[in-house]
């Protein structure tokens, strides 16, 4: 199946490699030509255009660096887009999924919103994981083109804007846990403690107590019953402000702890102090 990639940054030229070692007859573009040089000496064939781009596949690949840049780049050539696939692989927020969606079905295109949820590196691997959703006759008929640049390619919803939401959630929690663990690494440092003698302790904590907490907390927020015999809002609350207090006093920034805080007094003073952690997410979801 023969592809064209569009937006050459360090992902999408992961993208444009990954076909090309698959063996797909690759075409690819940049607005920037030169970032075109060594995926052309792999052996994919340059397009001076967009235009010659989207004429050379009836699958468009693109990765850019937001949805308002996708629109300049393929707006030009809107009049050539009818019958084709465009797999949009740009991050954004659901909205920018489903005006882009929309815009694609008026010109006659078939669309599939898409999210990968690695780093360039691991592009094109079997367990590397992508979020889809838009056309699910897209994702049917080009799964195996797909899967290419990750084998554990799911389909989610014809909404376009839910796999955004899935890839902000999973981002969500890595940014929440590395900064977490980053504020750990800055309270041993204020003692002259080296961030890797925390890791090996880090890892065990992750696995045994923060992953199957997670597990926990999704079943009682989808049941909305928050009973517990384990550890309350209040208790934490206090174990909070303690983490804020103790920040201070080592000369480091508590920033990162202080909005779990606030959440964990609101809820605890909101009369809801013996609820399991979990019961957070009813401050969270307030608008």
């Amino acid at each position: 199946m023969p592809v064209s990639v569009i937006g050459l940054g360090m992902m999408g030229a992961a993208l444009a490699g990954a076909y090309l070692r698959a063996g797909h007859r690759t075409t690819v573009w940049n607005r920037s030509a030169g970032k075109a040089d060594a995926l052309v000496e792999q052996g994919a064939s340059r397009a001076d255009t967009i235009a010659d781009a989207v004429a050379a596949s009836d699958v468009l690949v693109a990765c850019v660096v937001d949805y308002q840049t996708l629109h300049e780049i393929l707006e030009p050539v809107k009049e050539s887009l009818n019958g084709k696939v465009i797999v949009n692989l740009t991050s954004g927020v659901p909205e920018d999924a489903r005006g882009a969606a929309q815009w694609a079905q008026s010109l006659g295109a078939k669309y599939l919103d898409g999210y990968i949820m690695t780093v360039p590196p691991a592009v094109g691997l079997p367990q590397t994981l992508l979020f889809y959703g838009g056309s699910k006759e897209v994702f049917d008929t080009y799964e195996s083109t797909l899967k290419v640049l990750g084998g554990n390619s799911i389909f989610l919803s014809e909404d376009p804007g839910v796999a955004g939401l899935y890839d902000l959630s999973l981002l969500g929690i890595l940014w929440s846990s590395l900064a977490g663990a980053l504020h750990g690494f800055a309270m041993l440092a204020s003692e002259g403690i080296p961030a890797a003698a925390l890791t090996p302790f880090a890892e065990s904590w992750i696995t045994h107590v923060v992953l199957p907490s997670i597990k926990g907390a999704a079943q009682q927020v989808d049941a909305g019953q928050y009973a517990t015999n384990i550890s309350t809002v209040g208790l934490n609350a206090v174990g909070l402000a303690k983490m804020v207090e103790a920040s201070k006093g080592q000369g480091i920034r508590p920033d990162v702890m202080i909005p779990i805080r606030d959440i964990l007094q609101e809820r605890a003073t909101s009369g809801h102090g013996d609820e399991a952690l979990a019961s957070m997410i009813e401050v969270i979801k307030k608008p």
